[in-house]
């Protein structure tokens, strides 16, 4: 991670002020990017990880934007601020998203074997959800896409998750919006094939120490969960140009081998997509 495979790249980091978006961030400034790191409310919370990022790259490496990733007003704002500070812009990792967390705490009046049921879910909730985890990468995709496309060259990251989180019971909407953000992830690489912009995604591979979790404290008999900082060598090598070529893949970051180089690490860590491959 030391080698600055980023030099000269803007990135903008989507709910970037913890957990999965904060160790992509600095992992992408550790490797020589300027990051935009958003959040739609912690703005104390970007503000700190741009400091962060301001120690690795030198002060002005980042640049903190509260924004709502449900309003394409504001994600082509976040575009057009990237642009204004950095000249252009390389990197998208829409990583801001919204969990069952919502959903348990909804409905804490219900019993524990009820809080998670589909039936169950608020209206509300579940169309917050959605919003923020379909429509927010949509938006902010729609917004970077013709910039890059105009350079000739970028690349859209999406946050994914494995196969069983998409059916397991219990887990609507947010496995329903990760098996729609994969469906946008191969739609999107085909609408951009031959453009220079790819559009790939990367998971952890399990259930990750952040903020989506439920019961986090809760102590469970054999459960460990992965540190978000295993997203940030992936993400760098997606941003890179070893990806050149690169487009509709999933990376399982939890297979990541650290102690390969980069493009030997990515060839063991790269997964089949979740949907089948079409002619």
């Amino acid at each position: 991670m030391s080698e600055k495979l980023l030099l000269g790249q803007v990135a903008i980091v989507t709910g970037g002020g913890r957990g999965i978006g904060r160790s992509i961030a600095l992992a992408l400034a550790a490797s020589g990017a300027k990051v935009v790191v958003t959040a739609a409310r912690q703005a104390a919370e970007i503000e700190s990880v741009v400091g962060e990022i301001d120690a690795l790259g030198g002060k002005g490496a980042g640049l903190a934007v509260q924004a709502d990733v449900t309003r394409g007003a504001e994600c082509r704002e976040v575009v057009e601020r990237a642009i204004a500070a950095f000249g252009r812009l390389d990197v998208l990792v829409n990583n801001a998203g919204r969990g069952h967390r919502f959903v348990y705490e909804a409905n804490a009046h219900l019993p524990e074997a009820e809080r998670l049921k589909f039936w169950n879910v608020p209206s509300d909730v579940w169309r917050m959800i959605v919003n923020v985890n379909i429509t927010g990468p949509f938006l902010m995709a729609k917004a970077a896409a013709p910039v890059m496309i105009a350079q000739g060259r970028g690349r859209i990251i999406n946050i994914l998750a494995t196969f069983n989180t998409m059916q397991k019971g219990g887990n609507a909407p947010y496995g329903v919006t990760k098996a729609a953000l994969e469906s946008e992830t191969q739609i999107w690489a085909r609408d951009l094939a031959g453009t220079g912009v790819t559009v790939n995604g990367i998971l952890p591979g399990g259930a990750t120490r952040t903020g989506m979790i439920y019961d986090l404290n809760s102590e469970r008999p054999g459960r460990v969960l992965l540190d978000p900082a295993i997203m940030g060598p992936p993400a760098v090598w997606l941003a890179s140009r070893a990806s050149d070529g690169v487009s509709g893949r999933r990376i399982d970051a939890k297979t990541w081998d650290v102690s390969l180089p980069p493009d030997k690490a990515a060839h063991g860590a790269l997964a089949p997509p979740a949907l089948p491959p079409i002619d």
